[in-house]
């Protein structure tokens, strides 16, 4: 949904996979997030300064809830640079033979 919200015109999601994990990589031509930001943006209720204006909704749960899913599931996430000039968010699941 961040994605969705903060993307220009181009988001690309990614599915890759192997005998050890799948990989979901989504990429966005948003305004990105800091590297400071990206440090803190799976925390509970955070929310980038670009984020807290009452009209764009969300309560800064989100990735939280997603790098707890994926914590369960015994895999990871990541936030990084996107190259298509936003944000690229890495998600990595062990496959079930790995668990």
């Amino acid at each position: 949904r961040n994605a969705l919200r903060y993307s220009h015109q181009r988001i690309t999601v990614e599915f890759s996979a192997d005998q050890q994990a799948i990989t979901i990589t989504v990429d966005d031509d948003g305004p990105g997030v800091s590297e400071d930001d990206r440090k803190q943006i799976f925390r509970p209720f955070y929310r980038t300064d670009e984020a807290r204006d009452r009209e764009s909704g969300g309560t800064g749960l989100g990735l939280a809830i997603v790098e707890t899913a994926v914590i369960q599931h015994r895999g990871w996430v990541k936030a990084e640079d996107s190259p298509l000039g936003g944000l690229r968010l890495i998600i990595w699941l062990p496959s079930l033979t790995q668990r």
